[in-house]
């Protein structure tokens, strides 16, 4: 064994509802020593992201197995390379891994992919240049398809999907209106971001607020929430409108029975009068996209045409918290935990 403590924090019941600090457990455990073709890594930065809400239920969520109770919990992190058995690994290396909630990690180097601190903040590897930026780059240049003129609505508008797919909206040449929750985060959205328009969803007159804001309808709604945004968004969407489905933060935390009415019928009309394309998708589904995005990306980011925010929490073991927090919108921005040393 390495020495030292790996701090780390598992999964300790499943939660009903919104979960709570109690659904987590911080355990302590001695430092594994990495075998042959493994790296010991030593984590900076974790990843808090809505999907990670279905893998605490047990059901299968985004086609993979639950969290079980007492597995760590897992995430994306940006971590250094303390000791290496993998000829392509050094110490002091920086690399993308998905080594969950723990403060050290034993990794197989395969899995891994090297970060150039010099190119950009690594953090960045968890937000615009990782998942969440390649979501909205593949989900909305490959089912939205987004063209010169037309009308790009998406909710959660300032976190790091959702921003993002607005600004590839206007580099594509469409309008770009944002739904986000607050003035702040509107302001931020129209002032900082560049949308043409940004709707408050907490608005009791939402509906006809995204009515004006869209004054010739909707011809791609990137959905990533859900609930009563979706409801304000269908009435406006026009004939051959594409819908990428990447989440459903606004459901997450429901418990069945779902309260009504039942809106499938209404839905259903809608997506056969109005021929609209309504695709789910996982961003792994456009792996083979990734070359493109990470050039893309880099260079909309060196040109200031992409703008990305940060949200950081301090410590692993306000991870939960954290989490907790971003599933109720509190969030602003990608939402990264530093963690502490062990």
């Amino acid at each position: 064994m390495s020495e030292g403590r790996n701090r780390r924090i598992v999964l300790a019941a499943r939660p009903k509802g919104l979960p709570k600090s109690s659904d987590f457990r911080l355990e302590e455990v001695p430092i594994p020593t990495p075998g042959y073709g493994e790296v010991l890594l030593k984590i900076q930065y974790l990843s808090l992201d809505p999907y990670l809400r279905g893998r605490m239920d047990d059901a299968p969520s985004y086609e993979t197995a639950a969290n079980a109770i007492g597995d760590v919990m897992e995430g994306g992190t940006v971590a250094t390379v303390r000791e290496s058995r993998h000829p392509d690994y050094h110490p002091g290396e920086t690399v993308l891994s998905y080594s969950g909630w723990q403060t050290s990690a034993v990794e197989k180097a395969d899995g891994l992919r090297k970060l150039d601190p010099k190119a950009a903040p690594v953090s960045t590897a968890l937000g615009v240049l990782g998942m969440p930026g390649f979501t909205a780059y593949a989900g909305l240049l490959t089912i939205g398809q987004p063209k010169p003129g037309e009308t790009v609505v998406v909710a959660a508008a300032s976190g790091p999907v959702g921003a993002t797919v607005g600004q590839i909206a206007k580099i594509k040449g469409a309008r770009a209106v944002g739904i986000a929750g607050g003035a702040d985060k509107c302001a931020y959205v129209r002032e900082t971001l560049g949308f043409d328009a940004a709707v408050d969803h907490r608005a009791k007159d939402l509906p006809a607020q995204l009515a004006k804001a869209c004054p010739k309808g909707i011809d791609v709604y990137f959905e990533n929430v859900g609930g009563h945004v979706w409801d304000a968004v269908l009435p406006l969407l026009n004939n051959f409108a594409r819908i990428p489905v990447c989440g459903l933060i606004a459901q997450y935390n429901d418990l069945p029975p779902f309260p009504g009415p039942d809106r499938l019928p209404v839905v259903m009309d809608d997506v056969l009068m109005k021929r609209l394309t309504l695709r789910g998708f996982i961003q792994y589904d456009f792996a083979d996209q990734r070359p493109a995005f990470y050039r893309d990306m880099a260079q909309w980011i060196r040109e200031g045409r992409v703008k990305y925010r940060e949200d950081f929490v301090d410590g692993l073991e306000n991870a939960p918290d954290g989490l907790i927090g971003l599933l109720q919108g509190k969030n602003f921005g990608k939402l990264i935990v530093r963690v502490a040393g062990d």
